[in-house]
């Protein structure tokens, strides 16, 4: 394939499956200049993995392993960078983000709150899940079998469920 097809291949790609980067960036970083950095360095990564796309995947589950585990790489750096240098809690800079002035139901917000701050493959397994992901496809994604997948996300729904518990709406 030479590489004018190549990448009209790959842009027709991730045009079809840009929800899935766009939603990962969005879960993993409160910033929007980190969203856009994040976004950027998840298509180059699905760049520089194209060439080893295996068919026997859907596209969507080769761009949600890798941006996954770019998100995943990404957001451990930025945290250890922003524990260094930041003096605002976790919960102050939930509140000042500017998604969260968007008309939106408080349970939903919670929630949201609540995925945030799971540790991160606990998130990317709630984030599949929550895209109706089937657990054979979050296993693909994953790397882990269905029965795991299974039991961390009732785990992750019972931790959810207590955190809801304790809130008074």
């Amino acid at each position: 394939m030479n590489l004018s097809s190549r990448s009209d291949n790959f842009i027709s790609v991730v045009q079809s499956h840009k929800g899935i980067i766009y939603k990962i960036a969005n879960s993993y970083c409160k910033d929007p200049e980190d969203r856009k950095d994040l976004v950027q360095e998840v298509i180059l990564q699905l760049w520089n993995s194209f060439d080893k796309y295996r068919d026997q995947f859907k596209y969507s589950t080769w761009i949600y392993r890798i941006a996954l585990n770019t998100a995943i790489s990404f957001y451990r750096k930025q945290r250890q960078r922003t524990e260094a240098s930041s003096p605002f809690s976790d919960e102050i800079l939930f509140i000042a983000n500017p998604l969260n002035d968007i008309e939106t139901d408080e349970k939903l917000l919670l929630l949201q709150k609540f995925i945030f701050e799971l540790r991160e493959l606990d998130k990317a397994l709630m984030l599949l899940y929550l895209d109706e992901k089937s657990y054979k496809e979050i296993a693909d994604v994953m790397g882990i079998s269905e029965s795991n997948v299974a039991t961390k996300i009732s785990r992750i729904k019972m931790i959810l469920k207590e955190k809801f518990l304790h809130v008074k709406l």
